[in-house]
């Protein structure tokens, strides 16, 4: 059985690629969390809300 140790890249072909996005505010480097009902960065706490 395969341990993910990786949960926030995704892998295409043989590119790692992000599953969240970056922070406007903060830049390359801080990632935003992914909840149910929004995206927000727990560095700054810029908060963008899904429809």
């Amino acid at each position: 059985m395969a341990v993910k140790r990786y949960k926030r890249y995704e892998v295409e072909g043989d590119r790692a690629v992000l599953k969240n996005r970056h922070c406007p505010r903060c830049g390359p480097g801080v990632l935003m969390a992914a909840h149910k009902d929004r995206v927000a960065c727990g560095k700054c706490g810029y908060t963008e809300f899904r429809k």
